[in-house]
């Protein structure tokens, strides 16, 4: 039987700093034609185009946060199971937007559907009170990537090359510089607002860990797992995968697999 078969499932993947869906389509197109409903979201504080923020000021992780959970609200009031999926940043509002959408939750008030799962994918998932910059403030000089920030608080990769062989540094330059052209900006206060819910004690998690990260390094995504598993009391369901950060780009296959078994997770 196929998992759509046994319950209306709906999977939300919450993109990187920086990064547009269309950066993921390869991978929603792989999921989509295993019959898996999923979406790639396009968040608030991600400009709208390669090298461009957005008009007004920036929005903060929080927004980010509630953005992620109106669309979570819409699914589970249709009555669908949902599993959130976080790349790299994502891993922050992801964790703060599941605050009473667990299915759990909304079943104590009344409600159909609900967050099922939560999976990470080389993220950042910082402790209650701390930031994305608390947690990428411990990577060593060689894995952080330069910034620039214009007049209004909009942050651009300033050397692309340079970000390109920390990012992507499993493909040549050649291929990999362009893609950091073509990022946009991101908000640079959502990088310094304090995660204030753990969404990851109230659903189960399952992990990528790329063990070739070198903006998150293994070191960094294994902190968090402890984390976790320490402040929720239950085991982190661990794939390891020998990918670098850009995992999106560089091994779409490996993450639908991995997708697809954080969907049957959801199932047993």
């Amino acid at each position: 039987m196929r998992l759509e078969e046994m319950v209306p499932i709906s999977i939300l993947l919450i993109t990187g700093s920086f990064v547009t869906p269309d950066a993921y389509a390869s991978i929603v197109d792989g999921v989509t034609g295993q019959e898996i409903e999923i979406r790639a979201l396009h968040l608030p504080t991600v400009g709208v185009s390669p090298r461009q923020g957005r008009d007004g000021r920036p929005p903060t992780m929080y927004d980010d946060a509630a953005f992620i959970a109106q669309e979570v609200d819409r699914l589970a009031d249709q009555g669908k199971h949902v599993i959130l999926i976080a790349h790299s940043y994502g891993g922050v509002p992801t964790s703060q937007s599941i605050q009473g959408r667990s299915i759990s939750d909304r079943q104590r008030k009344g409600q159909r559907g609900g967050i099922v799962r939560v999976g990470y994918m080389t993220a950042l998932v910082p402790e209650i009170g701390h930031s994305a910059l608390d947690v990428l403030a411990e990577v060593p000089p060689e894995g952080q990537t330069q910034m620039e920030t214009d007049e209004n608080g909009w942050m651009l990769h300033s050397d692309p090359a340079a970000s390109a062989k920390i990012c992507l540094s499993s493909l040549p330059l050649e291929e990999s510089e362009p893609l950091i052209r073509e990022l946009a900006k991101h908000s640079g206060v959502s990088f310094t607002n304090s995660l204030t819910y753990a969404g990851y004690r109230d659903v189960p998690v399952s992990y990528l860990l790329c063990t070739a990260d070198l903006c998150v390094p293994p070191a960094a995504q294994r902190k968090g797992i402890d984390m976790i598993e320490r402040v929720s009391g239950t085991k982190v369901k661990v794939t390891e995968v020998a990918c670098d950060h850009g995992v999106n780009h560089t091994s779409p296959g490996e993450v639908v697999a991995w997708i697809m078994s954080v969907a049957a997770e959801a199932q047993s």
